[in-house]
């Protein structure tokens, strides 16, 4: 008996946190959404040295569980060091070239291209550099959660990191 009770209480808990989806008829305002690149917020956090844009975000979108937005560092900038909290970050390179700084000191660093993807940890204290002296980095930034957390750190970097190549079994060097 006990344990068709404790079952009964599982399923109606599991009812209570199903996710509903959507019928046929909810799609036209729980489908897809564009946001076009005239309509990107600026009313973001910002860290020196980078303007980012908000994109995919509740209040322009209807997303619930990541952002999405833009990154554009001017040629030769350096970002400020800083962190995402518990935010994890996906970046794509789309035009430029990316040099990341990471570590207690920034002192490790990796480079990137376009058509490269970068994760960054969550609470991982980073900085990005635009390697080139005339053409911007532009790259595209999605991230774990809605909170726009940015926590931007007085980090002296060290003055020459060591350079970071990921390689695993799967993936050879080049």
């Amino acid at each position: 008996m006990r344990v068709l009770a404790s079952s009964a209480w599982l399923l109606a808990v599991l009812s209570a946190c199903a996710v509903s989806r959507p019928g046929p008829s909810d799609w036209r305002l729980h489908g897809v959404r564009i946001v076009h690149g005239s309509e990107l917020d600026l009313n973001t956090p910002q860290t020196s040295g980078m303007t980012r844009a908000a994109a995919v975000t509740h209040a322009l979108a209807g997303a619930e569980k990541h952002w999405a937005g833009t990154v554009i560092i001017q040629p030769k900038a350096v970002t400020g060091a800083h962190h995402h909290g518990e935010l994890g970050s996906v970046v794509y390179v789309i035009r430029g070239h990316a040099r990341m700084r990471w570590g207690e000191r920034l002192e490790l660093m990796a480079e990137a291209g376009p058509g490269d993807f970068i994760y960054i940890p969550p609470f991982v204290p980073h900085q990005e550099i635009n390697a080139s002296p005339v053409e911007p980095l532009s790259c595209v930034v999605v991230r774990s959660g809605q909170e726009p957390i940015v926590v931007n750190l007085a980090i002296e970097p060290v003055e020459h990191p060591e350079e970071v190549r990921w390689v695993d079994p799967s993936h050879p060097a080049r």
